[in-house]
């Protein structure tokens, strides 16, 4: 299912295009049908319609609240909370909305990218800031000792929800930790079944699958350890090597579009040096792209192209960005993604990395480099261009890599794998009919 997503890049029928966008997916769903029943409509165009059919079957998933309900959902931590208010951040594209049957339908996590990125609605709502002193204290120490290390050790269950089950056969995959230089000492400790595939520790898009008929709804685990260890790096743009590589782009999102190529020339100016490039470019996502929780990625179209002309996106897209400005000055760039994991906590989360010699590869992470750059905490701000903590796991070191054994049917996220993916032999299951949990059975601090 992966080979078509190239297609992603060719337009849309205007008509469909209309439809969608006023919010009657019923009516663009039957010009789709049509469309394909019709052999005069060239093959190239038919895939991009397959795709646009994913796309609409899960966009009101994401969307659940009109505005009324929106607000009513706010008001209830923040009574004084206007309408207008709400317009405001709405016309703004703080507050992700999508016209549905000709009404305006908030994100499901409108409300905490609001509280997530104005501290201000966070207070008026109650919450406090978290203090970031691990990753401040972690900082202080890479600097100290000149690298980190800590052994992790995690559980992944994957179950499907009770009113989303069917008897039948499954195909279930999980990540898990790959090979890489910020990841050794990959321990698979169990499974649950135990009859489980694991991929190979190098595959690009790292799991632990289970094919498995059942007649009972039961969960999927595997548990894990694995040591992270990151160095410190300080680069020196009098030190960078100019060298020119082969850049190899990828569709649909690793590409470089017109708009990025703009974009890039706009930020670089005269600037050849490749380690002051990657920073200004590094510096343009942390100061101009608010962070936002995104729909599906699945469903935003060419994603580098949507976050630059939006300014708004999560991690991820926030790391794409990153990326493909890097591939259009011939700066080699590439995708990591997993969990941020600590003592205390375990979530998804994407990052990128760069190439310049005479360091090799180095890390950016654009999404927590925004968050330190808009709380002014600017020594962290200028770590995460270079460096990363050792609170990672890393399961992809590459987008929109197959799994092994490939997935049949649609995937969850057709580009990247952190929650785990289930299906049925005729049907990909969606992430809302999916339970995943990641737990912290241990974590401890080696250097």
């Amino acid at each position: 299912m992966l080979e078509i997503m190239k297609y992603l890049r060719l337009p849309l029928d205007e008509n469909i295009e209309k439809a969608k966008l006023s919010g009657d997916f019923e009516r663009a769903l039957t010009m789709i049908d049509q469309r394909l029943a019709d052999d005069l409509v060239p093959e190239a165009i038919k895939q991009r319609l397959r795709i646009e059919q994913e796309v609409l079957r899960r966009l009101p998933y994401d969307y659940p609240f009109e505005e009324t309900g929106a607000l009513a959902l706010i008001q209830k931590e923040i009574p004084d909370f206007t309408k207008e208010e709400l317009d405001g951040f709405m016309d703004a594209g703080d507050a992700d909305w999508f016209m549905i049957h000709g009404k305006r339908h908030l994100h499901r996590r409108f409300f905490e990218s609001l509280k997530k990125v104005y501290p201000q609605i966070a207070q008026r709502a109650g919450e406090t800031s978290g203090a970031s002193t691990l990753l401040d204290q972690n900082i202080s120490d890479m600097k100290k000792n000149g690298m980190a290390e800590w052994r992790v050790h995690l559980r992944h269950t994957l179950k499907i929800r009770d009113e989303a089950f069917v008897p039948g056969k499954v195909l279930v995959h999980l990540p898990i930790p790959a090979e890489c230089m910020n990841m050794k000492d990959i321990q698979i400790i169990r499974t649950d079944p135990e009859n489980a595939y694991v991929s190979d520790v190098s595959h690009e898009s790292r799991t632990v699958s289970f094919e498995a008929e059942l007649t009972e709804n039961r969960p999927f685990s595997v548990e894990y350890a694995y040591t992270s260890t990151v160095k410190y790096v300080n680069p020196d743009p009098a030190e960078a090597v100019m060298k020119t590589y082969e850049i190899k782009e990828e569709e649909p999102q690793l590409a470089v579009t017109p708009l990025i190529r703009e974009l890039a020339d706009e930020i670089a100016g005269s600037e050849t040096n490749p380690l002051k490039l990657a920073r200004m470019f590094y510096d343009f996502v942390t100061a101009h792209v608010i962070y936002s929780f995104m729909r599906e990625y699945i469903t935003l179209g060419l994603i580098p192209d949507y976050c630059a002309s939006r300014l708004r996106g999560d991690c991820g897209v926030q790391a794409l960005l990153f990326i493909v400005l890097c591939l259009s000055k011939g700066i080699p760039a590439k995708w990591q993604s997993g969990k941020y994991v600590t003592p205390e906590y375990c979530g998804n989360h994407d990052w990128a990395m760069f190439y310049v010699e005479p360091w090799g590869w180095m890390f950016a992470d654009c999404s927590f480099g925004g968050s330190a750059y808009r709380a002014k905490a600017y020594e962290r701000h200028d770590y995460y261009f270079g460096n990363l903590d050792p609170f990672r796991m890393a399961a992809n070191n590459g987008f929109m890599k197959e799994f092994d054994p490939p997935k049949k049917q649609w995937r969850i996220d057709p580009y990247d794998n952190q929650s785990g993916e289930i299906e049925y032999a005729d049907r990909g299951l969606p992430g809302e009919d999916l339970i995943s949990e990641c737990e912290v059975i241990e974590m401890h601090k080696i250097i």
